[in-house]
């Protein structure tokens, strides 16, 4: 079966193997496996299993010559949670080379015998060196995979080091004799773009300033449907009530939501460190509806999905015209703009943010559901839901 970005499949067999597929070409890329537990992290250097380190001293993770890699996940030692596998180019900055370059990407899983269990094609890359193309992870003592496909800038060093791996200059590139010190003019950096507008399944992550994350302010904002007059407005909408949401799964296992059905409006100086402002229930209100972060706590998120729903009025996503924004000071604003249409469906996942350990990364979702459970489950967030009113 070929699965889309961000689809999750049961694995049902013990023996997987993973190969990464391209059109053959100039561009050297290498396949890994990083081994992680529960904070993301690895637990030290014998978890990264790469060119360098072939096979995992449990057995369990083998990396081929093909750059294929294969799985026992029977043989997984308890402490890992889950299996990051990635691909990177060797050398990319020096050889001015990244994955809009490379075409004809697909990932396939395979079982012991080489039948395929799925396939899932990497696209839309522009200049990421390195990609995180599927994760092997526990869930209920089951083990799934997730189609990720995230792309990073720097190459392997900067996947080591967000994964807990110190990296030695022979992991990246032959050593060379450092050349002769000169003086030279060195410009100042280009000013960073006040503004990015996220596309689908791309991620970017935010800037620290001073060495911390400051207050994550989420916004939403749309528009009403022109009102009607005349007989036919007995028939139509007389608005949209947008709510926004958001889902939350802290550090410690702790999972909740956030918005004003049932008045969860939340806290920001302690758990879940993310309150809601207030409730737009026209969409007038110039200021829309703020979700707010604080950054400070980022040690104590794991992940923050931010969602709408439409509590009152007919589901018209495309006259409603919504619009995200995510600001952080030291990044550029984030813009998120919702510009596909879920038909009758009344919930959205918008934008997902996850920590990658030094800050957080934020992902374009845009995916429409029933309802708040259907979206809960997409994303294994374990929620239990009831109907809910406003006061």
């Amino acid at each position: 079966m070929e699965i889309r970005k961000g689809q999750k499949i049961p694995l049902n067999e013990t023996f997987v193997k993973v190969q990464f597929a391209r059109n053959a070409g100039a561009i050297d890329i290498d396949t890994a496996a990083f081994l992680l537990s529960d904070s993301g992290k690895v637990a030290g250097d014998e978890d990264f299993v790469f060119y360098g380190n072939a096979r995992h001293n449990s057995g369990s993770v083998t990396h081929n010559d093909d750059d294929s890699v294969d799985l026992d996940l029977s043989k997984i030692p308890r402490h890992v949670e889950r299996i990051a596998v990635t691909a990177t180019i060797y050398d990319a900055d020096k050889r001015r080379q990244n994955f809009s370059k490379v075409t004809g990407a697909v990932l396939y899983l395979k079982n012991s015998s080489g039948a395929e269990i799925a396939t899932f094609r990497l696209e839309n890359f522009t200049v990421e060196t390195a990609i995180v193309l599927g994760e092997i992870y526990r869930h209920k003592g089951a083990w799934k995979f997730n189609a990720t496909g995230a792309g990073f800038s720097g190459g392997l060093a900067a996947l080591c080091n967000n994964f807990g791996i110190e990296v030695s200059d022979e992991m990246t590139a032959p050593p060379t004799p450092p050349p002769p010190p000169k003086k030279i003019n060195i410009p100042p950096p280009p000013p960073q773009p006040k503004k990015v507008e996220l596309r689908k399944g791309q991620k970017i992550n935010l800037t620290k300033k001073g060495g911390s994350l400051g207050e994550i302010v989420i916004n939403l904002n749309w528009s009403q449907p022109p009102k009607k007059s005349g007989f036919f407005s007995r028939f139509t909408s007389s608005g949209i009530d947008l709510d926004l949401a958001c889902l939350y799964e802290l550090e410690n296992g702790d999972i909740g939501a956030i918005q004003a059905l049932g008045n969860h409006f939340g806290t920001l100086d302690r758990a879940p460190y993310i309150a809601l402002d207030g409730d737009d229930r026209t969409g007038s209100v110039a200021g829309g509806e703020t979700l707010r972060v604080n950054g400070k706590f980022l040690s104590k998120i794991r992940r923050i999905l931010i969602f709408t729903f439409i509590y009152e009025g007919a589901a018209n996503w495309e006259e409603a015209k919504g619009v995200v924004s995510v600001k952080c000071p030291g990044s550029p604003e984030l813009i998120v703009r919702m510009d596909e249409y879920g038909s009758s469906l009344h919930t959205c996942a918008i934008a997902l943010l996850e920590n990658v350990g030094d800050t957080f990364s934020v992902e374009k979702i845009v995916r429409f559901y029933r309802d708040s459970q259907e979206m809960d489950e997409d994303f294994d967030w374990g929620l239990r839901w009831t109907v809910g009113r406003k006061d």
